[in-house]
């Protein structure tokens, strides 16, 4: 079960909204931070403009390596990670719907805890989960069902 939720990280894409950070050992004028905007693109010392929207951490590392290496450094050691995560979203019955911060392996029992509780009129079999790519297809949920950043929770009412 651990293997899991590390190999999602790996698999990891960054969209709108993640905070990422690229460094190179030994040269901080090349260390970058910066909040992934709708267009997908970061400005990088010597590189200019990179579309990083879609790119897991690791292709990151890669493509600025391929841009710095022989050009501008001999050999680069490049290492990025995800400083901060985009957000996910909850509503309908719980205390304080809205979008929090996501965190890997989060399950949505860990969101509803986040956003307060359930409400006294929550339902635990109607619980509906639209994953950020494909927005327009609700998918039935459990209390252990993982979330992924971006990703929206509804909770429904339930019937006395």
């Amino acid at each position: 079960m651990v293997a899991g939720p590390a190999f999602a990280l790996d698999e990891y894409q960054l969209g709108p909204g993640d905070k990422l950070e690229i460094k190179v050992y030994g040269q901080d004028e090349l260390t970058v931070t910066a909040l992934l905007g709708n267009s997908g693109k970061i400005n990088y010392p010597f590189l200019g403009e990179i579309n990083i929207k879609g790119l897991t951490v690791k292709q990151i590392e890669q493509l600025v390596l391929k841009g710095l290496k022989g050009g501008y450094l001999i050999s680069p050691n490049v290492a990025a990670q995800v400083l901060e995560y985009r957000p996910f979203y909850i509503h309908g019955e719980v205390k304080k719907p809205g979008g929090y911060g996501y965190h890997p392996g989060m399950t949505i029992n860990q969101a509803i805890a986040l956003a307060g509780g359930l409400t006294e009129r929550a339902s635990k079999d109607k619980i509906f989960l639209y994953k950020e790519q494909a927005k327009d297809k609700k998918l039935n949920a459990s209390l252990s069902t993982q979330v992924s950043a971006g990703d929206t929770i509804t909770i429904e009412q339930r019937f006395f």
